[in-house]
């Protein structure tokens, strides 16, 4: 008999409430783990739980749980710091693990706590250094390979035992949760470890890692070619604003939302200065610049129309870190290596053979994942500032053909596009939804969702817009009638 069922029999028996659940937490340390030491074993009451990270108020409603700390060591140079969290009442049965964004170094403690209020145990890692930076790369190759993709999975491993050895069961499915690193993650996991996980939710997924570092260098380049280039955030408004004028009604409603921006074609010579540069126009050089920024380049999709309030994230002062910390540490070991030098029909090729092999996870066969039953759930905002949607199309679309067409591959994988939302949430689109519920139903019950209730709040956060998300390529359609921010007058067609 397992440590927790003795002493959870011992409270049966004897009347131990709470010493004998912290013994059983405590029970966990024996649990046999290859190449690892568990580090930490605490009973945390109800709402006790603290951290300095944002979104810290989810906490307070945090049940009472487990927390189990440990040290995975798959090679000499490997220093994986994971967590799992087992909720001491109302466990559903379920493990899901969560990602992490930009270079990671951090537990997700925020999104194990939506997590476990869900009834799940959740588990979560630092992909095996500490901080978010890339000060860990230089000399340590394997240590790159954990951040990439095998601390995840060797996570997975560990909190598969912990949870069986703590509930005495394993749990009944698994399900991956991340967006941005984290749905890179989620796409390495399904690629790499097919069997690790039921159901995989991916968001964005930074999963072409070479090329879209380097399409996020090149878009600073792009506004940085002079200073005549640079289009100051205070400019974004009115070039959204042009984009809407001209796009907004092509999907037959006026709601700020581009359903699918892919059919702008966006004409921004008419906000063309007349003379000076105010904020409510743009020169010829940013005219070039920004129609850049829409395009990419050559060997990389550019950002859509819809996107312009959040141009800062690529093209704000500076270039954003993590691209040109890619470029600076692993592609060209030079850390003062010019951004603006970059050249993408030379370097992008050239990052693809640095890294392509440990961090770009675009391998379409998923047939494997599919095989032993998995269900995949990836989903994009159209208006990303910083990851490219049409990346995630382009991917999606490589691996429907690689699995023989839509009909053998909608039961398994399918493909959300977020009208108006931004970089994984926020913007004007209905950004809020239950991804994990959507999925677990399809991994469960075998109903694979051909919509996803969603819906967006205003800055008091009421609810202000409901919308249903519909499978790639289908959008929702308004049905002619009734209110526009009311998601029972739209179907997805």
């Amino acid at each position: 008999m397992r440590a927790r069922t003795v002493c959870l029999l011992f409270a049966a028996i004897f009347g131990y409430s709470v010493s004998a659940i912290a013994a059983s937490c405590e029970a966990v340390r024996s649990v046999s783990l290859a190449n690892a030491m568990i580090t930490l074993t605490k009973l945390v009451p109800a709402g006790a739980f603290t951290a300095k990270v944002r979104g810290a108020e989810v906490f307070k409603k945090v049940p009472a749980f487990c927390r189990i700390a440990a040290t995975l060591m798959p090679t000499t140079d490997s220093d994986i710091r994971i967590e799992v969290w087992l909720p001491e009442s109302g466990w559903n049965g379920k493990l899901e693990s969560v990602g992490n964004g930009a270079w990671a170094g951090t537990i997700s403690y925020t999104a194990m706590s939506t997590a476990v209020i869900a009834g799940y145990a959740a588990a979560s890692t630092d992909t095996g250094h500490i901080g978010n930076n890339p000060n860990f790369i230089t000399g340590h190759t394997e240590k790159v390979n954990d951040f990439s993709y095998r601390a995840v999975h060797e996570m997975t491993v560990a909190a598969k035992a912990i949870v069986a050895a703590y509930y005495d069961s394993a749990p009944k499915y698994a399900y991956f949760n991340g967006c941005s690193t984290g749905g890179r993650q989620a796409l390495t996991e399904a690629q790499r470890y097919p069997n690790d996980y039921d159901g995989i939710l991916a968001g964005a997924p930074a999963i072409y890692t070479s090329r879209l570092q380097g399409m996020q260098v090149w878009a600073a380049k792009t506004v940085h070619k002079d200073a005549a280039s640079y289009i100051p955030p205070n400019k974004y408004p009115a070039i959204h604003a042009a984009v809407l004028q001209q796009c907004d009604a092509l999907d037959g409603i006026k709601d700020g939302v581009l359903d699918d921006p892919t059919k702008c074609k966006v004409d921004l010579n008419a906000l063309a200065c007349k003379e000076g540069s105010a904020s409510s126009c743009l020169t010829a050089p940013q005219i070039e610049a920004a129609g850049k920024l829409y395009a990419g380049p050559k060997l990389f999709p550019g950002l859509e129309p819809g996107s312009e309030l959040e141009w800062k994230t690529l093209s704000g002062k500076k270039p954003m870190s993590l691209a040109t910390d890619v470029y600076k540490y692993l592609v060209f070991n030079n850390p003062t290596w010019d951004f603006k030098t970059i050249k993408p029909e030379t370097d992008f090729p050239l990052a693809e053979n640095a890294l392509g092999i440990s961090m770009d996870s675009t391998d379409p066969n998923l047939k494997p994942f599919v095989d032993h039953g998995g269900k995949l759930l990836m989903y994009h905002g159209w208006s990303d500032p910083g990851i490219p949607p049409l990346n995630t199309v382009q991917y999606y679309k490589k691996v429907v053909n690689a699995l023989g067409g839509s009909d053998k591959t909608s039961n398994s994988i399918r493909l959300f596009m977020v009208p108006g939302m931004n970089h994984c949430r926020g913007g004007a689109g209905t950004d809020k939804f239950d991804g994990i519920a959507a999925l677990a139903r399809w991994v469960e019950n075998g109903k694979a969702p051909d919509h996803i209730d969603a819906s967006h709040q205003n800055a008091e956060k009421k609810v202000d817009r409901t919308r249903p998300l519909c499978p790639y390529p289908q959008v929702a359609t308004y049905k002619g009638s009734g209110s526009t921010d009311d998601a029972a007058n739209f179907s997805c067609k």
